[in-house]
């Protein structure tokens, strides 16, 4: 029992390693990719025909696989919380990635991070009640969250860049929790009738992840990875445990005392990941571009400039 525990352990370890090294390698495509600071759906499909970009892709995803098979051989309690320390494991591959050092302000903010989202996750309960989730509720859901999605990129235009790379952030992360409760749902229906996936639930899934992806490879995008990467962390299992609460029936937690910690938790990550927001050192390759030009556009004007 103990050897498959410590066993569990390390594959947590691995899966989180994992994650945050495929998110790292994303954000080298992301920011170093022509256009405007705000790309538009076309800047996924540049993106795809990246090789590093889909190999981080890859890596994110065998994070994931690894995250799950963890869990069948230990408890929730334990995996949880180690998955975030991809938290840290990103912060300091971007650092190296981008050669630049690593601040202590920033492994501070990571660690508040971490232990807030842990808690979060702990506090919350963990049922196993069977989800269900009307058509109506779904579309209303998905259009909600896509509405939202896109008043945020609108209004990223004219958003500096560290709090844009949270508001982006943010908004994808509430995309992709979306995508998860739908996804528990559909995997639910599944497990007794295989059709199931066959369903309008799952092209909706496909839909609001795509959207959340283009948000996220935005936040990305700004060179703050480190904010954008830990927002992405606190908000997409939050959005998860709220639908899951509010339409899914899987509760709140139970007594007083859980649910002022969970409170606190949820506001340690909060400020962690501002602080993270307002650390200066951005990604360089980041920090020269601007919402209503293009890389090529400013090395034209430079050039004009010097001319």
């Amino acid at each position: 029992m103990a050897a498959m525990l410590i066993w569990s352990v390390g594959i947590a370890l691995a899966g989180a390693f994992c994650m945050a090294l495929g998110s790292a390698l994303q954000e080298r495509d992301a920011v170093r990719a022509p256009g405007h600071s705000i790309a538009r759906m076309g800047f996924l499909l540049h993106l795809v025909r990246r090789p590093r970009w889909i190999f981080g892709t890859l890596a994110a995803a065998a994070g994931v696989s690894l995250h799950l098979v963890a869990l069948s051989g230990a408890p929730l309690t334990i995996i949880q919380p180690i998955g975030v320390t991809g938290l840290l494991f990103a912060i300091v591959l971007s650092a190296l990635f981008n050669r630049r050092r690593v601040r202590a302000s920033q492994v501070v903010a990571g660690l508040a991070v971490m232990v807030g989202l842990s808690g979060v996750l702990l506090l919350f309960p963990h049922t196993s009640v069977q989800p269900v989730m009307p058509m109506s509720t779904a579309l209303l859901l998905t259009g909600g969250v896509i509405a939202a999605g896109a008043v945020a990129y609108a209004a990223a235009h004219w958003v500096p860049a560290g709090p844009r790379a949270v508001l982006l952030a943010t908004l994808g992360g509430a995309a992709l929790g979306t995508t998860s409760a739908l996804a528990r749902v559909v995997a639910s229906d599944t497990a007794t009738q295989f059709t199931a996936v066959f369903s309008w639930l799952t092209v909706l899934a496909v839909v609001v992840a795509v959207f959340g992806g283009l948000l996220q490879q935005n936040a990305y995008r700004t060179g703050h990875f480190a904010a954008a990467y830990a927002t992405l962390l606190v908000v997409d299992p939050i959005t998860g445990a709220g639908i899951g609460t509010l339409l899914l029936g899987e509760g709140l937690p139970t007594t007083p005392l859980d649910q002022v910690l969970a409170t606190a938790a949820a506001l340690l990550a909060i400020v962690g990941t501002a602080v993270l927001a307002r650390a200066k050192n951005r990604n360089p390759e980041a920090a020269g571009r601007t919402s209503g030009k293009s890389r090529t556009d400013l090395v034209r004007t430079t050039s004009g400039e010097a001319t």
